[in-house]
């Protein structure tokens, strides 16, 4: 068999469908395959299963806030019943799985999927079970996996990774975190919530260390009171196994430390998931972390061969992936269009309570890219509805240029501050200055009013100010 396409991709994630979509858009015949489940990490192991218990669990811990200002009907601590709730988190998989890819899949025109792995013969075909498939354009969007690092003893030892947590069938009595990132943060909150006694081991001095200091120093302090053990400065020495349970041996500031539990979790980042398709018959250029490099029109270094999604390893989100795989496939249907990734207009979130989110610029990026920089960081207790809600707790910054009053980024840490940071996108795509948000009027009382009174900030002490005033 010898079958020619206008476009292969390898991958069916968000990014893979992202693309194909645009693809049939110009009347492309697109060939997809995958080697796992269709969907990709997103809709399996990654963003929806975890946002799934993650709001499980808050209704847990909520119904525990409530028992404080005396509404008693459920004081949060009846045990989890782990199959429900397992069970739960799979129809939800299991029903985007089918609306969002199966049957997309089914009604798009000019888009083939075939199972199996499909692997490079050279830049312009691949094999997959013996057959031969052709095209003058490649995209790779085979996304990434859990990095498992190189421990003394992990042979010993029985750990999850973020795929494998996701999916497992009862809840620990303790778990113990190696790594403090997005992965650690989410779901050690969440397990916590639903009973379990968490650790997380940090390797530098504080959590979430590609983030603003403010934010980090704020969302350990939650994590702290809500009885999370955060360690930081931590040196993985070894693991082992005693019994039933699982040691990690950790030097913490120079200091020999056991930490026991019954689970181990590995969350020190993705690795991408190039392994085994044949790449070095391209000419595509990886990085030092192995990731696939490109420009900003996705293209890699090898000739007809595009790459998005987890496996360049930029910014490792859904969105992001999708948009990537937009920009390849205009690059590569209507070349000289100007079609390009600008990273500092995707906005982010993580998950925890309250949400961490941040778009645009650091401070410190801002002022390396030769902005003269204005700062306001407020506590989100000066937001009214905050304290309707009882949480006080986050902080909310925003740079500007200070010649143009235009604003360059926002970070927070918020309740519903996932939400709150899609006006903050808004703003920066549009260019918007520190008054034009300082001046929309914003609905009251709002968690989504801090953005407008953090914007007052940098003119006017907020603390002067009675509710709503301009």
């Amino acid at each position: 068999m010898n079958s020619r396409y206008d476009l292969i991709i390898l991958g069916s994630g968000s990014t893979a469908f992202a693309a194909a979509l645009r693809a049939t858009n110009y009347g492309a015949r697109v060939l997809m395959f995958e080697k796992s489940v269709l969907g990709g990490t997103c809709i399996n192991w990654g963003c929806i299963p975890s946002k799934t218990l993650i709001h499980a669990a808050l209704f847990r811990h909520e119904a525990h806030l409530g028992s404080t200002i005396g509404v008693d009907s459920d004081d949060g601590n009846h045990p989890i019943d782990a199959e429900r709730l397992f069970r739960h988190r799979e129809k939800v998989v299991t029903d985007l799985r089918q609306e969002r890819y199966l049957n997309v899949l089914g009604n798009m025109k000019g888009l083939e999927l075939i199972k199996g792995t499909a692997r490079f013969i050279d830049a312009r075909t691949v094999e997959c079970d013996d057959h031969i498939y052709r095209s003058e354009r490649v995209l790779i969007a085979v996304g990434g996996t859990p990095r498992i690092p190189n421990i003394p003893g992990m042979e010993k030892c029985s750990y999850y990774t973020s795929r494998s947590a996701l999916l497992m069938k009862e809840l620990p009595a303790s778990l113990v975190i190696i790594g403090g990132g997005v992965i650690a943060v989410e779901l050690g909150q969440m397990y916590h919530r639903l009973g379990c006694r968490i650790t997380i081991l940090e390797h530098g001095p504080c959590l979430l260390p590609n983030i603003e200091p403010e934010l980090s120093t704020s969302l350990e302090k939650i994590l702290t009171r809500e009885g999370i053990t955060v360690v930081t400065n931590v040196k993985i020495c070894s693991l082992d196994r005693l019994g039933n349970l699982n040691v990690v041996y950790a030097d913490v500031d120079e200091r020999r430390h056991k930490f026991t539990c019954e689970k181990l979790l590995l969350a020190v980042g993705t690795a991408p998931a190039t392994a085994g398709i044949g790449l070095e018959t391209t000419g595509v250029t990886l990085d030092e972390k192995g990731f696939i490099v490109t420009d900003r029109n996705m293209c890699t270094t090898a000739d007809g061969i595009w790459a998005a999604g987890d496996v360049v390893g930029k910014m490792m989100i859904a969105t992001v992936g999708a948009r990537e795989g937009i920009v390849a496939v205009d690059d590569m249907f209507n070349r000289g269009c100007g079609c390009t990734m600008d990273y500092l207009l995707a906005p982010m979130a993580i998950f925890t309570d309250p949400e961490v989110a941040m778009v645009g610029h650091s401070e410190e990026s801002a002022r390396q890219a030769g902005f003269d920089c204005i700062v306001n960081c407020m506590p989100v207790s000066a937001i009214p509805k905050a304290h309707v809600i009882g949480q006080t707790d986050g902080v909310i910054k925003m740079i500007a240029d200070r010649v143009t009053g235009r604003i360059l980024g926002v970070h927070l840490v918020c309740h519903r501050g996932a939400d709150m940071i899609n006006e903050a996108a808004l703003a920066l795509h549009m260019r918007a200055t520190v008054t034009d948000i300082a001046t929309t009027m914003h609905v009251y009382p709002s968690i989504g009013e801090g953005l407008k009174l953090c914007a007052q900030g940098f003119n006017r002490d907020i603390s002067l100010l009675s509710c709503c005033a301009e």
